[in-house]
């Protein structure tokens, strides 16, 4: 039985780089997360009978989320809802499942990397039919409609029971609940020599895989453990909890610390790796260096060929605007395409469905291919496990002969979070008032050869995205990047981009922060960040 319910809209419903994102109390309001379903399938045509996916990264709120969006879907006349197990469903793992099964589109319910908790973040966002996050065109399309509602369709239903594995019925509409693992593991087995990573841990290989009690866990369990035989222990917080045990789902040296502690120490794992609340982030760590994920792109593209999907080569690569231009060195000599595209993972989307690229990422630990479409964190874990195992060699050799040959690209990102929002509009604004200004002009060292307010043209269906971040590029190739990232709940957080390209070995030793102090000190002068924003500091540096 469905029925109508009135309703009227609420401010600020506007998808961000991936979904809407707010607090858990925002999301908890009577018709709040209803409003905002029923924009998107408003925004929709001809799904009627088709198969949704739902799932989310099981934190604080996932689970009433889910069994509303299903009694929505069955009101809504979609014919078949697919929902994982427990409402666990990993980001790339719904991907997949999207595609595998030929799905019109997927609700994933997740803040990605943000905390969780009562008080804390709640996401949710449409996925389409290639598995991937749904285009500006639709997501402006949502946010139009968000504005509008004055009603939304939800069956009466009871409420699916999520942890049994089973086909059942809501109203007219079919509901599968799945396991959410099996379908992906298979999937990587397929990509991966297998054989070749188990024959290295057998051998004594040392992995050391952190969950962060996030929805990787399930997944990494099964993998890393059951089926490539790494001994209990290797996997750990690998129970999704909805507050992630207290703590931050995001894999990097600050919310990571304990693992890169552990790694580093003399008696720790050959290499490390975590990944975030949804499962579509990763960071990776060998005995005696952090690869930064710029680093790790260009390393998995180059050596990508070792692990059986990639043995014919890659039609091209493709990275965010801000993340470093090591990958571009690596795709020069393999004599294909580079890609420089906005932040968010769906610029991606047009190229890999084209054809025009294989691998892509993001400095902000993101790794993907084609196998989905979306990033994918397990897989550039794994990817880095068939490389290791093949070369048999240690990540850090592997990384030293990488510069050596394609030389470094010193690389940091400097986050001032929780900035009041005017203001750091107003550096933006500043910062785009003196772009025609700034060629020829020097600091210290450093000469300004060009500056710009990034827009990109997308080649395959001629859409351009403007405004996507201040670049100000010098005359040594070094670079400054400037954006305002699109993925926090709470007022506004300024990245900086410092990168400088050193080809010289012999200078591949240095501190990352002490080489690129002339470009942070440009930083602070040109953006006036300490003027701006009352900040001595950033509040995280990666």
């Amino acid at each position: 039985m469905t029925k109508t319910i009135a309703t009227k809209p609420f401010d600020g419903q506007k998808p961000g780089t991936s979904g809407l994102r707010k607090k858990v109390p925002v999301f908890a309001q009577p018709h709040y997360a209803e409003n905002f379903i029923q924009s998107v399938f408003d925004s929709l045509e001809d799904y009627q009978g088709k198969t949704l996916v739902i799932g989310g990264d099981g934190r604080y709120l996932n689970r009433e989320v889910i069994q509303t969006a299903i009694k929505m879907a069955a009101a809504n006349g979609f014919g078949k809802v697919m929902v994982g197990q427990g409402g666990i469903l990993s980001t790339p793992a719904a991907s997949n499942m999207i595609r595998k099964y030929q799905a019109f589109g997927g609700i994933i319910l997740s803040a990605s990397h943000n905390p969780g908790g009562p008080n804390e973040d709640f996401g949710i966002k449409y996925n389409t039919a290639n598995g991937g996050p749904a285009p500006e065109r639709i997501t402006d399309a949502i946010y139009e409609r968000t504005k509008l509602i004055d009603r939304y369709r939800i069956s009466e239903a009871d409420d699916v029971p999520l942890d049994e594995i089973g086909a059942y019925k809501v109203d007219d509409m079919d509901v599968e609940v799945f396991d959410p693992v099996a379908d992906y593991a298979a999937l990587m087995e397929e990509l991966f020599d297998f054989e070749a990573i188990r024959s290295s841990i057998a051998g004594g290989f040392r992995i050391a895989f952190d969950a962060m009690s996030a929805v990787t866990g399930p997944y990494a369990k099964e993998i890393i453990e059951n089926r490539l035989g790494a001994p209990e222990g290797s996997v750990r917080n690998f129970v999704p909890l909805e507050d992630f045990g207290g703590h931050h789902p995001d894999p990097n040296l600050v919310h990571a610390k304990a693992l890169y502690d552990e790694v580093m120490s003399a008696d720790g794992p050959d290499f490390g790796a975590a990944s975030d609340g949804d499962g579509d982030r990763n960071m990776v760590v060998g005995k005696g260096i952090f690869i930064t994920p710029s680093d790790s792109l260009a390393i998995l593209a180059a050596n990508a060929h070792l692990a059986p999907a990639y043995k014919a080569g890659l039609a091209g690569i493709a990275r965010s605007m801000p993340t470093s231009q090591a990958a571009d060195r690596v795709a020069e000599k393999l004599g294909i395409e580079a890609y420089e595209t906005p932040t968010g993972w769906k610029f991606f989307g047009n190229l890999l469905d084209a054809g025009k690229a294989t691998l892509c990422g993001e400095e902000s630990f993101g790794t993907g291919s084609n196998h989905v479409r979306e990033k994918d964190g397990l897989w550039a874990v794994l990817l880095w496990l068939n490389i290791l195992a093949v070369r048999g060699e240690t990540a850090f050799d592997i990384v030293k002969k990488h510069w050596a040959e394609y030389g470094r690209n010193y690389y940091s990102r400097h986050d001032y979070e929780g900035i009041e929002t005017d203001a750091a509009n107003a550096l933006m604004d500043a910062l785009r008032e003196k772009l025609a200004s700034l060629p020829g002009s020097s600091f210290g060292d450093l000469t300004v050869k060009e500056a710009d307010d990034f827009a990109y043209h997308d080649p395959v269906d001629g859409s351009v995205s403007r405004n996507q971040g201040v670049r100000i590029m010098f005359e040594s190739g070094s670079r400054v990047v400037f954006r305002l990232s699109g993925t926090g709940t709470s007022g506004a957080t300024l990245r900086v981009y410092l990168e400088h390209f050193e080809p010289d070995p012999a200078r591949h030793e240095e501190d990352t922060q002490k080489t690129l102090a002339g470009l942070i000190a440009y930083a602070e002068h040109i953006a006036g960040i300490k003027e701006r924003t009352g900040r001595d500091a950033p509040t995280v540096i990666t």
